[in-house]
């Protein structure tokens, strides 16, 4: 089973993510990556969070991407994700069950992608520790209330992240 677990903030989640990008760097082609973002829970400083390093990697070409990003990702370990349903991104999970726990998600997009909001996301957290506890709290009773069913745990918290986005465009 692939559990929904929360922890207290890691300092070490920072050079995990350089440690990872540097990988990435090194084993993808260079012209496809146009950048590489730290998102997710464990890019917010003292933020509760799954312990998965998420990694927003911006891609010239998901096209591109899926013909010669697949082979290398997996020699570094990573599963790709073939029957994802949203067709904006390519996903990958390094230590996907039943193969150990997950450390890292690669998230591959385009340039205009919607998903690089979510660094606006992370800043405003960054930028207001409140809003940040207020997410722990969140995230720490959903996990307990939908632990064993990470897609419900993720669709709920939807709300609160779209109030906050609101907040974030203003």
């Amino acid at each position: 089973m692939d559990e929904v677990v929360i922890t207290e903030y890691d300092p070490r989640w920072p050079s995990l993510f350089a440690q990872e990008s540097a990988r990435l760097r090194t084993g993808l082609p260079p012209h496809l990556i146009t950048r590489i973002e730290h998102f997710g829970s464990t890019a917010v400083p003292q933020l509760a969070a799954k312990p998965i390093i998420d990694l927003l990697v911006g891609v010239r070409s998901l096209a591109m991407a899926q013909q010669v990003a697949v082979t290398p990702l997996a020699q570094l370990g990573y599963a790709y994700w073939h029957e994802n349903p949203d067709p904006r991104r390519l996903f990958f999970v390094k230590g996907l069950p039943p193969n150990g726990p997950r450390t890292h998600h690669v998230h591959m997009v385009e340039p205009h992608s919607p998903l690089w909001e979510r660094l606006r996301f992370r800043d405003y957290l960054c930028q207001h520790a409140d809003e940040a506890v207020r997410y722990a709290q969140l995230k720490y009773r959903l996990a307990q209330d939908l632990a064993g069913d990470r897609e419900a745990y993720t669709r709920a918290k939807a709300d609160y992240i779209e109030s906050v986005m609101q907040k974030v465009r203003q």
